[in-house]
């Protein structure tokens, strides 16, 4: 499809019908998503595409059991893994160094991630450097603590998240976000870390034609968006 016919045609979907979606659908919906910007470069994001019959059917139970989950053809976990982020970040030294990249951009990751990204019990003091720094000249006051690293990467993964659903929307299946679930129960069925926050749960399918509640409804566009 045509790029806003694309963003037009995604809705939320709660009723699919009984036909497969092909493997390599999910594949290039996955591809997409990993092209998604994501802050640093950092991409600390995973995806779990649930495919064994038990872990969906106890993932469609975590998920309230709710129709989106309970019918759908695929189920794909997205998630936020802010610890991820120094692994990568050695990963990009080791590239940067490989590929000759300006010095500026080694010294990004070699200095300035690790200031940012690294929490522990002197985060109070980063907390009061960024903020005295603030009074004389713009700066930028986040991150020091943990919260503020798990926010970015909820950010990059809910961008990546879009991605996902407007490609498997643009090779003609459907999705439903879910925020409806038992995060504790989703986080021990997949393994995930302490650290780890689930950012939804996408259903695909085919769209049924009751798939959906009603015509899009969206508020007057002066709501939204200023012009200052």
């Amino acid at each position: 499809m045509e790029f806003f016919d694309v963003i037009r045609a995604r809705r939320s979907v709660r009723k699919y019908t009984a036909k497969p979606v092909p493997e390599e659908v999910i594949e290039k919906a996955l591809d997409a998503a990993l092209l998604a910007p994501n802050s640093s470069n950092m991409q600390t994001w995973e995806f779990y595409w649930v495919r064994t019959p038990e872990k969906k059917a106890k993932l469609v139970e975590a998920c309230l059991n709710q129709n989106a989950a309970r019918n759908a053809r695929e189920l794909v976990v997205i998630v936020a893994a802010p610890k991820l982020w120094k692994k990568n970040n050695e990963e990009m030294i080791r590239r940067a160094k490989a590929q000759g990249l300006k010095p500026i951009v080694l010294r990004y990751y070699e200095k300035l991630m690790p200031f940012e990204y690294t929490y522990h019990w002197l985060a109070p003091i980063k907390w009061l450097i960024l903020n005295w720094r603030g009074l004389f000249k713009p700066t930028a006051r986040h991150p020091w603590s943990f919260r503020d690293v798990q926010e970015i990467s909820l950010k990059s993964a809910a961008l990546a998240a879009e991605n996902f659903m407007l490609a498997v929307v643009a090779q003609g299946f459907a999705t439903c976000p879910m925020e409806g679930f038992d995060e504790r129960r989703v986080k021990r069925l997949l393994g995930l870390r302490y650290s780890d926050k689930i950012v939804m749960v996408v259903s695909v399918g085919e769209m049924d034609p009751k798939g959906m509640w009603g015509p899009q409804v969206r508020f007057p566009r002066e709501w939204y968006v200023h012009r200052v």
